[in-house]
């Protein structure tokens, strides 16, 4: 049995919902693992730090390469210009609690 369009679209924007929250989730656990990491207090381009992020999660997936730090941009592109490198582990002075 076929759905009404009304229905569908109904799920489409609970299913919207859903995503926005969990990205919210997503987003707040990603940042609060940064802030721990000392991020929050270092002057860099957005652009610059997506790249690192891009190269994080390329490295977690198991691929290689540059990331370019464009939303979309394959990693491992030519074009990727500087990214920059994060150091992984906790900041200097920082005991892990708080």
């Amino acid at each position: 049995m076929k759905k009404p369009s009304s229905k569908i679209r109904e799920e489409i924007v609970q299913l919207q919902a859903q995503l926005k929250l969990a990205e919210t989730r997503e987003a707040e656990r990603i940042g609060r693992v940064a802030l721990k990491a000392g991020l929050g207090e270092i002057e860099i381009d957005e652009g610059e730090l997506q790249a690192a992020f891009e190269e994080i999660a390329g490295r977690f997936r198991g691929q290689s390469g540059r990331a370019t730090g464009k939303k979309g941009a394959e990693i491992g592109s030519r074009d990727s210009g500087n990214a920059a490198k994060v150091e992984t582990g906790a900041p200097a002075g920082y005991s892990g609690e708080g």
